[in-house]
C-alpha cells in the first residue's frame, strides 16, 4: 500500500494460447467416427443390394415370370422379400431403440453423484465424503427405457429390450436369406418350369432371372451379416467404446455418453451422406446434449463438458469452444439456477465448467456480460438461515457447502478484472452474502473445531473481498465503502484476528481487507472505532512465536502496513493508538529486523498526524527511539533507509535541544556526518524510483530541518554539494514522488506540498545571508 506496484497479472502456462494441430488431431473420439464410417459403407452397399434385389424380383420374376416360374420358386422369393422387408424395418428402427436405451442415466448417476462433488475442486472432510441418501423427486413422465409396453410381462416388455430383439431379428432374416440363396443358387441347374411353362422350350430366361435375384439376396445377407461380425468384433472383442471411454478418461459413467455417441454418428452416417458422422466430436455433441428438454440428455452433456474441461489434454480446445458459442454459455449460467433435487448434478457439474470458463479473462467478461448471469452465481450462495429453510422445503440432504465454494470460487476469477468488481456490488443482495461466509464461531476457531469445508469457504469469501475491496477509481471507492457500511464486516474480522491464531492465512486476509478498506476516510474511522480492532491488529505485529516461520513474519509485517494505514491522516486512530498498552514497543521493534519498516512508518505517521493532545506520550517513544533511527539513516537497505530519513524528518519537534544533542552522541553520528550521508542519497538517485518513490522528498525535508537557524550546517550542506543535487531533483520530478500511498499502481494520497516547493524552501535557506 506505501509503494507502486504493477496492476498487470501475469498467467504462467505450459500450454500455447491456441491448440495446435498436433493436439487437435489427438481426439479418440476418432476411432468411433472411422468405425461408423466403415460401418454406414457396409449398411448402404446392402441396402442398396437389398433394393435392386426387391426391384428384380417385383418387376423382373414376380412381374414378368409370375406365371413361369414353379411354385417353390415362387414362395421362396416372397419369403425372402418377407424377410428382408422385416430385417429393412428391424434395422430402420434399431437405432430409435438403441437411443432409448442411453438415455437413462439414473442407476450410474445418482450413486455416484456425491463422490464426484468430493473430488480436489472441494476439500471436505472425512466426514463430509460419506454418500447420503438422496432420494429423486417422482417424475410426471415416462423414462423412455422403462415403458412397459404391455399390461402384463412388464419386466419384459419394456423398451430397453426392443433393440436386442429387433439386433437378433435381423440377424435370423440375413441367415435365413443367405442359406435360401446358397440353397437354391446350388440347385439352379434342377430348374423345373411352372405348370404354364410346358410349352415353352427354352426356360433360360427365369433361370438366369432367379440366379441374379438369389445372387443379390445372397450378396447383401452375407455383406450385412459381415458387417455384423465387424462391429461384434471391434465392439465386443476388442472394445473399442471401453477402449475410446478409458482414452477419453470420462469414468464409470462415461461409457453411456460412448455409446451414445457412436449411435449418433452411426445414424448421420447412415440417413445422410455416409461423411456426416465425421464432423462429429464429443464436445459438440455435448453441446447438443444441453439443448434438450431431457434432464438424462443434459447431465449426460455436462458430465461430458466438465470431465473435458478438467483434463489437461482437451481443456483448452473445449473451453475456446464454449467461450465462442455463447448459446451454450448462456445454457451453462442458466443451470446455476436449478434447485430442483433432482438436477442436483447437472448443476454442480455446470458449475465447475464455469469455474474452468472463467478462468481466462475474456471468457470471463463474456459470462458476466449475460443478462442475469450474476444472479444465478448469486443463487449458488446460500447462508445458514437459508440452508435450513430449504432444506425443511425438499427434505433431502442437499450439499449446499459444495455449493457455496463453488460459487465463491466463481466470483472470486471474475473479480480479477476491475468491471467484474462493479458488476459484483451492483448484484442486489450479493455483498452481504459473500460477507456473511467471512463469519466463523469464535470458540470454534479457538478450539479448532471447524470443518475443513467450513474453513475453505470463509478463505474464499475472504479473497473475494479483498479483490473487491483492492479495486480502483470510483467502483473501488464505492464497493469499499458499501462492504464497510455492513455491521458485520468489521466484526466477522475482528474475531478472526482475536481468534484465529491456528489459521494464520485467514487472518493474513482479514488484514489485507483493513488495509483496503482503510483508503476511505470513513471506513477508516468505522475500523478504529470498532472495539479491540486496533489491538488485535497490535497483539498480532508485536506477537513472539517460539519458532518464527515465514507465515507468522509475513502476518507480522501485513499487521504493521494495517496499523500503518489506519494512523495516515486520522488523529483519532492515532489517539486510539497511543492510548494501547504497549505503545514503548515500537521503539524496540525499529532494531527487529521483521518489524522496523513499518514500525518506522507508524512512528512517522503518528508524529505528523497525531496533534498535541498525548505529545507526551510519543515524544518518550520518540526519545527512545531516535538514536536507532540516526544510525539506520546509513543504511544499504533502500527501503529501511527511506523510512528513516522520512521518520527523522519529524520526530526532532518532539525532542529538546539537549535531547537532540545526546542522540547524536548515543549514535556516535556527527552533523556533518549526516550532512555528507544524506547528498550520498540524492546522488545515488539522480531520478525517481519505483522501489523507493519517496526518498528525494524526505531527504529534502530532512535537510530543511537541519538547516533552519543553523548557519554551520547550511555551510556544511554548501560545501558537500547539496545545491548542485537540488537543482538536479528540480530537473527530475515526476509524479511518482507526489504521492503518499499507492495502490496497484495508482497514487492514492498526494502531498500537500509539492517536491518543488520543497527544493525552493531548501536552495532558498542556502542562498540566504545570515
Amino acid at each position: 500500500m506505501f509503494e507502486p506496484q504493477t496492476s498487470t497479472r501475469t498467467h504462467s502456462s505450459n500450454t500455447p494460447p491456441f491448440p495446435t494441430p498436433k493436439q487437435l488431431s489427438q481426439s479418440p473420439e476418432k476411432k468411433l467416427t472411422l468405425f461408423a464410417l466403415r460401418l454406414a459403407i457396409l449398411e448402404k452397399a446392402a441396402t442398396g443390394l437389398g433394393t435392386l434385389g426387391f426391384i428384380w424380383a417385383t418387376v423382373v420374376l414376380l412381374g414378368g415370370f409370375a406365371m413361369t416360374i414353379n411354385k417353390l420358386d415362387f414362395w421362396l422369393v416372397t419369403i425372402i422379400l418377407l424377410v428382408e422387408s422385416t430385417r429393412i424395418f428391424s434395422r430402420s428402427h434399431e437405432l430409435e431403440w438403441q437411443h432409448q436405451a442411453t438415455w437413462s442415466l439414473a442407476d450410474p448417476g445418482v450413486a455416484s453423484f456425491h463422490a464426484i462433488t468430493s473430488s480436489s475442486l472441494f476439500h471436505h472432510d472425512r466426514s463430509c465424503k460419506s454418500t447420503p441418501n438422496h432420494r429423486n423427486t417422482p417424475s410426471r413422465t415416462w423414462i423412455s427405457s422403462d415403458v412397459p409396453l404391455l399390461p402384463y410381462g412388464r419386466s419384459v416388455f419394456i423398451s430397453s429390450n426392443i433393440s436386442n430383439v429387433l439386433y437378433w431379428l435381423q440377424l435370423v432374416s440375413a441367415a435365413s436369406c443367405a442359406f435360401i440363396s446358397v440353397t437354391r443358387l446350388v440347385n439352379h441347374n434342377r430348374y423345373e418350369p411352372g405348370k404354364f411353362d410346358h410349352h415353352v422350350h427354352d426356360n433360360t430366361n427365369p433361370k438366369a432371372a432367379l440366379s441374379i435375384f438369389y445372387g443379390f439376396a445372397l450378396a447383401e445377407a452375407m455383406i450385412f451379416l459381415l458387417e455384423k461380425a465387424y462391429c461384434e468384433w471391434n465392439v465386443t472383442y476388442n472394445k473399442m467404446l471401453e477402449t475410446v471411454n478409458e482414452e477419453l478418461e470420462l469414468g464409470h459413467t462415461g461409457l453411456i455418453s460412448i455409446k451414445r455417441f457412436f449411435y449418433d454418428s452411426y445414424s448421420k452416417s447412415v440417413n445422410g451422406s455416409i461423411f456426416d458422422g465425421l464432423q462429429m466430436d464429443m464436445v459438440t455433441f455435448a453441446m447438443e446434449l444441453l439443448s434438450s428438454g431431457s434432464s438424462d440428455e443434459q447431465l449426460m452433456g455436462v458430465r461430458i463438458l466438465e470431465r473435458f474441461t478438467t483434463n489437461s489434454r482437451f481443456c483448452q480446445h473445449t473451453l475456446q469452444k464454449i467461450g465462442v458459442t455463447i448459446s451454450v454459455t448462456e445454457r451453462l449460467v442458466e443451470m446455476l439456477n436449478w434447485k430442483d433435487p433432482v438436477q442436483e448434478e447437472i448443476r454442480m457439474s455446470a458449475g465447475k465448467i464455469i469455474v474452468k470458463l472463467v478462468g481466462k479473462k475474456q471468457n470471463a467478461l463474456r459470462v458476466s456480460g449475460i443478462p442475469g448471469a450474476m444472479e444465478s452465481i448469486s443463487s449458488l450462495l446460500h447462508v445458514n438461515d437459508e440452508v435450513c429453510e430449504t432444506k425443511l422445503l425438499i427434505n433431502v440432504d442437499y450439499d449446499f457447502w459444495a455449493f457455496n465454494q463453488l460459487g465463491l470460487l466463481i466470483l472470486k476469477k471474475l473479480a480479477r478484472d476491475h468491471d467484474n468488481c462493479g458488476k459484483i456490488g451492483n448484484t442486489r443482495g450479493l455483498l452481504k452474502k459473500i460477507i456473511d461466509f467471512t463469519h466463523v464461531d469464535p470458540q470454534s476457531l479457538e478450539q479448532k473445531r471447524v470443518t475443513e469445508s467450513h474453513i475453505c469457504t470463509v478463505k474464499r469469501s475472504s479473497q473475494v473481498v479483498k479483490m473487491l475491496v483492492s479495486s480502483m477509481g470510483i467502483t473501488g471507492s464505492q464497493l469499499r465503502a458499501e462492504i464497510s457500511e455492513l455491521v458485520v464486516t468489521i466484526s466477522h474480522i475482528r474475531d478472526v484476528l482475536k481468534h484465529g491464531e491456528n489459521y494464520p492465512k485467514l487472518q493474513k486476509l482479514g488484514i489485507d481487507i483493513l488495509t483496503s478498506l482503510a483508503l476511505e476516510d470513513d471506513a477508516k474511522e468505522r475500523i478504529g472505532g470498532t472495539g479491540r480492532v486496533l489491538k488485535e491488529l497490535f497483539n498480532i505485529f508485536f506477537r513472539e512465536e517460539a519458532v518464527e516461520t515465514e507465515i507468522s513474519d509475513v502476518i507480522r509485517i501485513a499487521a504493521g502496513e494495517a496499523i500503518g494505514m489506519l494512523v495516515f491522516e486520522s488523529k483519532r486512530n492515532c489517539h486510539r493508538i497511543l492510548k494501547l498498552n504497549g505503545i514503548w514497543r515500537l521503539s524496540d521493534a525499529l532494531e527487529n529486523r521483521v518489524l522496523r519498516v513499518n514500525a518506522g512508518r507508524i512512528l512517522r505517521n503518528l508524529c505528523i498526524y497525531s496533534g498535541t493532545g498525548l505529545f507526551e506520550q510519543l515524544r518518550t517513544v520518540i526519545v527512545t527511539a531516535a538514536p536507532t533511527v540516526l544510525k539506520e539513516i546509513t543504511t544499504d537497505d533502500m527501503k529501511l533507509q527511506e523510512v528513516m530519513v522520512g521518520l527523522a524528518a519529524h520526530m526532532f519537534k518532539f525532542m529538546t535541544y539537549q535531547e537532540i544533542s545526546g542522540m547524536f552522541d548515543k549514535s556516535g553520528i556527527h552533523v556533518d556526518e549526516l550532512a555528507t550521508r544524506l547528498v550520498k542519497i540524492l546522488k545515488k538517485h539522480p531520478n525517481p524510483n519505483a522501489k523507493t518513490p519517496r526518498i528525494r522528498r524526505y531527504v529534502i525535508e530532512l535537510a530543511i530541518w537541519m538547516m533552519k537557524d543553523n548557519i554551520k550546517t547550511i555551510h556544511t550542506f554548501k560545501n558537500v554539494g547539496m545545491m548542485e543535487e537540488l537543482e538536479g531533483v528540480m530537473e527530475t520530478t515526476s509524479d511518482l514522488e507526489s504521492f503518499n500511498i499507492f495502490s496497484s499502481g495508482f497514487g492514492m494520497s498526494r502531498y500537500k506540498t509539492s517536491i518543488h516547493s520543497l527544493v525552493e524552501t531548501a536552495m532558498k535557506l542556502m542562498t540566504e545571508q545570515h
